[in-house]
Parts: structure tokens; C-alpha cells; sequence
């Protein structure tokens, strides 16, 4: 058991090395409203390749997620293109029953410019699918560390108490999740780390006027 844990870790610190050491693009946004722990910003519309996996684990779903993201940049899809690497890896959370208050997590990773208009279809055991992300405003509450399991959940709900007491307190957007993790470090980095906890908001009636903005700019 410790032998198969040691290895999973290895491949992960590979993978995420990859990906994160190299990443560069990132998604579009403008902050349009500033608190001292969190604050609400105005993302473009913008493509994503996604993965969906049933796991009761965050940290699990998230490598074995990223794993066939991995694969589809390397050149596992149609077109046998490889992709430049992005930042962040996006897990978003599924509402359920679970520990973690979930039931199901969707691993997501920014397409590059030169694919955002047109995806190379991913190889079908892969079991990825394109993802739009249509403009919205978007709660994030930074935190530091490592994201795990203890951690996403606390972080989430701290999110969460901090808009109960703003005009967004009734203004989460829920979907097909509850709310998402980004993270932009490789494991083995273990100070200054980012992570950030994002929640959508819909911004009608708060007065955002610049959500429907189309100023925009890049972390």
C-alpha cells in the first residue's frame, strides 16, 4: 500500500511539473470589486477540455483527472496535436452527500488561443469533453498551502460566510457544481503556494455594472 501511494505521488509531482512549471495562459479576467479576503471578478467567455469523475476523494479525483488531461495535450486526441500548457487546473465540485459535500468532481483545464475556436476531439477512452465557459462574475477567496481534502471544504464555507455579510449574500450562481479549486502549483513547491476557492456569482441587482463589461485582464 505505501509502495502504490509513493508511486502515485511520484507520477503526480511528473505530471503537475509538466503542466504547471510550464503553464503560461491562463483565462481572462477584471477584478470589479474588492474585499480583504475575497473579491469578485468578471471572467470572458472562454473554452475549456473537461473530465468528470466519480470519487469520493478531491485529491484523488483531481490526479486521476489531470492524468487524462495530461494525455489529451500530449497528443491523445484526433488531431495528434500537442497543446502549450495552462494555468490553472481547475476541480469543481459536484453537489452530493458525500464527506466533502460531494458526489462527483469535473477536472478542467483552459485551452490555449490557438484552440479556444476549435478543440482537437479527444481520443474516446479518454472520456473528456469540451467545456464552455460563458461570461460570468466569479467569487474567489485566495489561501495558501496545500488543497486537500481537509482543507477545499474549509476554505469554501470561509468563502461563503465572508458574502453572507455583502451584497452578494444571496447572489451564488449554482450549476452543475457547487463551487470550484484552482490551483497553480506543482506539489513538490512548498512555499508561497496559490490556490484559490471560486464561487459564481450572478451579478444582477448588485450594482456590477462591469460584469457585463468587456474589459478585461490577464492575471
Amino acid at each position: 500500500m505505501e509502495k502504490s501511494r509513493r508511486l502515485m505521488m511520484a507520477v503526480a509531482s511528473l505530471l503537475c511539473c509538466a503542466v504547471l512549471c510550464n503553464g503560461s495562459e491562463s483565462p481572462q479576467y477584471v477584478v470589479v470589486h474588492s474585499e480583504s479576503d475575497f473579491e469578485i471578478r468578471f471572467y470572458r467567455d472562454s473554452t475549456w477540455m473537461s473530465a468528470r469523475v466519480l470519487d469520493l476523494s478531491f485529491q484523488k479525483a483531481t490526479l486521476f483527472g489531470f492524468h487524462r488531461l495530461f494525455q489529451f495535450t500530449e497528443g491523445a486526441n484526433l488531431n495528434f496535436s500537442r497543446l502549450p500548457m495552462t494555468v490553472p487546473v481547475v476541480t469543481s465540485v459536484v453537489p452530493g452527500a458525500g464527506p466533502l459535500h460531494s458526489s462527483a468532481y469535473y477536472v478542467r483545464l483552459y485551452l490555449p488561443t490557438k484552440f479556444q475556436d476549435s478543440p482537437p476531439v479527444p481520443l474516446p477512452e479518454l472520456k473528456l469533453e469540451p467545456y464552455t465557459w460563458d461570461s460570468h462574475c466569479v467569487a474567489v477567496r485566495k489561501f495558501s498551502g496545500f488543497a486537500t481534502d481537509d482543507t477545499i471544504l474549509k476554505e469554501a464555507e470561509t468563502l461563503g460566510n465572508s458574502l453572507s455579510k455583502t451584497p452578494w449574500a444571496n447572489s451564488t450562481s449554482y450549476t452543475d457544481y457547487a463551487y470550484s479549486i484552482a490551483q497553480y502549483d506543482p506539489p513538490f513547491r512548498f512555499i508561497s503556494r496559490v490556490n484559490e476557492v471560486w464561487v459564481d456569482i450572478d451579478a444582477s441587482g448588485t450594482g456590477l455594472d462591469m460584469c457585463n463589461s468587456t474589459k478585461i485582464a490577464s492575471y
